[in-house]
């Protein structure tokens, strides 16, 4: 059995800046991720420009992801990809972590850093659309260069489509937008950007079919009802953004059961604590009075967590960590650093 004296589950920001904190903490920590890659949600938006992180310049989201796994590396965590808990119980003073291929973990202490569950994009209804992902149907923005030049087509009308529409904007020939309801449901200035370029956006619109290249491996046009009329567009690359289903598959011991909201969140008893000992939280799974939901709250969330897992092991430690300036750890690292 190897125990460690933290178990971080899930690896986005709150996990990864969990990680780098625990090791900071002299803390055995291991980090489960059901994805495999690090970061989170944040990589559904790699190419999004992040201008509201304290203390760092405007960066796109995957420059920012990377720089999260850099810090969370410090201290060189087990990591673990491709690894879904299933669920976590408790013999004796320990929590036991299952997962769904069979292997358990055994841990201390608990972070559960996984967001807003795992998220898989809502495929598009359409007999035969699966054969297109390979091509030209896509669920996320991997790199803008890809539609440079090219005709695109967006569906959806909430934030995440319309983030991408204007992202789009400045390197698409051209780009069509249709929503299935009568108004779209983004922000109002991210909506105004797209008019301001004239971007046309059908309303009360939705996908009817998709009819193929003479190849039979790529979309060349999109049938589309809008209001009981049909219209063919001709594209290039079909963009869907219709939401995503959560996979909430994580369960707790009855005897281990933490108290919810919404039959979801973990409910913070204060500093990220839930109803469990030994059991904390981060990010957006945490739910508490005045919670800041953008990342700069996500990192506040992380450090209280592992502060109360270190309390909680050893109730004499100190509530916090030195500050960088004087914390021994940075000694050598910090002459790395001159040296380079």
């Amino acid at each position: 059995m190897d125990l460690y004296d933290v178990t971080i589950i899930g690896g986005g920001p709150a996990g990864l800046y969990s990680a780098f904190y625990s090791g900071l903490r002299n803390m055995k920590t291991k980090i489960i991720e059901v994805q495999p890659v690090l970061g989170g949600k944040v990589n559904l938006y790699p190419e999004k420009v992040l201008w509201d992180v304290g203390g760092l310049p405007p960066m796109h989201a995957q420059q920012f992801v990377q720089n999260l796994i850099d810090q969370a590396n410090t201290f060189s965590p087990t990591i673990c990809l491709n690894t879904k808990v299933e669920q976590i119980k408790k013999q004796d003073e320990r929590f036991v972590l299952s997962t769904e291929s069979g292997e358990v973990h055994y841990s201390k202490t608990i972070i559960v850093a996984v967001g807003g569950g795992i998220l898989n994009p809502i495929k598009l209804e359409i007999d035969g659309a699966e054969k297109y992902e390979m091509t030209n149907l896509h669920y996320t923005i991997l790199g803008l260069e890809r539609f440079r030049n090219k005709r695109v087509l967006v569906s959806g009308g909430g934030n995440g489509a319309i983030d991408w529409a204007v992202e789009l904007l400045a390197v698409a020939k051209e780009l069509v937008v249709i929503y299935r309801k009568d108004q779209l449901t983004a922000h109002e200035s991210q909506v105004e950007k797209l008019k301001e370029y004239g971007i046309p956006i059908m309303l009360n619109a939705e996908i009817q079919s998709l009819v193929s290249n003479r190849n039979k491996n790529a979309i060349e046009q999109v049938i589309i009802s809008q209001s009981g009329e049909i219209t063919s567009l001709e594209v290039d690359d079909v963009l869907i953004s219709h939401g995503y289903n959560r996979d909430v598959s994580l369960t707790f011991a009855d005897e281990i059961q933490p108290i919810r909201k919404d039959d979801y969140y973990l409910v913070s008893k204060g500093q990220c604590k839930t109803s469990v000992p030994g059991i904390f939280a981060a990010g957006d799974i945490i739910s508490y009075d005045d919670k800041v939901h953008l990342l700069l709250g996500t990192f506040q969330d992380a450090v209280l967590a592992v502060n109360n897992a270190k309390l909680y092991i050893d109730p004499q430690a100190d509530k916090c960590a030195m500050v960088s300036s004087h914390n021994d750890k940075f000694i050598e690292k910090n002459k790395e650093l001159l040296k380079r």
